[in-house]
């Protein structure tokens, strides 16, 4: 009996090693949603991008900068004014008039201008804030697949240790070995359950996590299926640093710093067409009781800017540009280093996750295939079968770890430039 162990334990050894191989695939047990459907990365985005408060507080803000631009078109409205001289009415006379202020300097096409590059700012705010969501749910959505394979790998270790420690309960009562390899294999199986527990708990919180990003659609779902490029092991391409340098000139973040440099000229425009005051004209009649017939009443005012000649808001209005352009310089280095260390992050996961894939992993398994065996034989005792299993293990987290720090910097790198071309569409 104690020798099938070796032969069981192995295929629980290939099993792990598969499910290594397809993160996310395998199923949760107890915490998913009973019979509800799979989840994958598209149907994530698409409730996400339908359901988030926070985008669609950016959209409301875009159709309220609708209204400015509406706003700005209004002309002045005109004035009706009644006059009356004396009381008497044999001597009075009442004057009815009509007063229109006419803009003059081109203030109405300079605050319509000030209007439609407010709206070109919201409208990169909300290319921003989809941007953010949409590197968000990526890496939620990682973070669950992840999250679920840590569940199954703790039921493989879990498995492992109980099969562990029934062998050696077994060559126990057969005299082979010391009752003190059954008690550590016990302490192995009970920190097995505990990390069991650990990322159970871990994959409700990246399931709540998930459902946070769709704001008040809830969706009961069961496992997150990473299908074709959405599989948290297929490894992101490192972008080569010349097509990085040519998207940044489009990123959100730059292109609302250009909308707010040209928002700002507008402001300036417009304080400087506000110098020259606006003339008022006046159409009126004005009824003259005591000589007994109508008089047409024909006038003009113009403000003397004496006291008032709008320079400190000129001069507030040329210096903000100045600020605003200093700000896109200053966007534009914040975002080459960000763009430069997510990058950086990218190369280094990928480099390490092939780096266990390829050589630690398979190492460790060997090692502890060979432990396990020899242990059956009798010429290992039960610790070096736990150092090599504890090896695997740690071996086998860190994989999971670079997989996930490498989706992470691919997520922030999108975030940062915005989804490309190609990938700009609702899904």
């Amino acid at each position: 009996m104690a020798a099938a162990w070796p032969a069981a334990r192995a295929e629980a050894v290939h099993a792990a090693e598969a499910d290594t191989a397809a993160v996310g695939r395998a199923p949760v047990g107890d915490v998913s949603v009973g019979d509800a459907p799979s989840l994958s990365l598209p149907q994530a985005l698409a409730l996400a991008l339908d359901h988030n408060p926070g985008l669609r507080a950016a959209r409301q803000a875009l159709a309220a900068s609708e209204g400015a631009v509406l706003q700005s078109q209004a002309r002045p409205n005109p004035e009706l004014a009644y006059s009356q001289e004396d009381t008497r009415s044999s001597t009075r006379s009442v004057t009815l008039q009509w007063n229109q202020t006419v803009e003059v300097g081109g203030k109405r096409a300079a605050r319509m201008r000030v209007a439609e590059r407010g709206r070109d700012v919201v409208r990169a705010e909300l290319a921003a804030a989809e941007a953010a969501l949409r590197a968000d749910v990526r890496a939620a959505f990682f973070s669950l697949l992840a999250a679920q394979q840590r569940v199954s790998l703790a039921r493989q270790s879990l498995e492992i240790a109980r099969g562990a420690r029934e062998a050696a309960a077994k060559r126990v009562a057969a005299g082979k070995i010391a009752p003190l390899e059954e008690t550590k294999a016990r302490v192995a199986e009970s920190g097995a359950q505990l990390e069991l527990a650990q990322a159970q708990s871990g994959l409700r919180v990246a399931r709540g996590q998930m459902q946070a990003l769709w704001g008040d659609a809830v969706r009961p779902f069961g496992d997150a299926i990473g299908e074709g490029s959405g599989g948290v092991d297929a490894l992101p391409e490192v972008p080569a640093l010349q097509a990085l340098q040519q998207r940044m000139e489009q990123a959100p973040a730059v292109l609302r710093a250009r909308q707010a440099l040209a928002q700002s000229r507008a402001v300036a425009e417009l304080e400087r067409a506000r110098r020259l005051p606006d003339p008022t004209l006046s159409l009126g009649v004005k009824r003259a009781t005591e000589v007994g017939r109508n008089q047409l009443v024909v006038g003009i005012s113009v403000p003397l800017p004496v006291f008032d000649s709008n320079r400190g808001n000129q001069l507030q209005a040329l210096r903000l540009a100045d600020r605003a352009e200093d700000e896109l310089q200053a966007v534009r280095i914040q975002l080459q280093a960000q763009v430069f260390e997510a990058r950086e992050q990218l190369q280094a996961s990928s480099q390490q996750a092939r780096l266990l894939a390829g050589e630690v992993l398979p190492t460790a398994r060997t090692a502890y295939e060979l432990a396990a065996r020899g242990f059956a034989l009798g010429k290992f005792a039960y610790l070096d079968v736990l150092d090599a299993q504890r090896t695997w293990s740690e071996a086998r987290s860190q994989y999971l770890e670079q997989l996930l720090a490498t989706q992470r910097a691919a997520a922030d790198i999108d975030r940062l430039l915005g989804a490309e071309p190609s990938d700009r569409t609702t899904p």
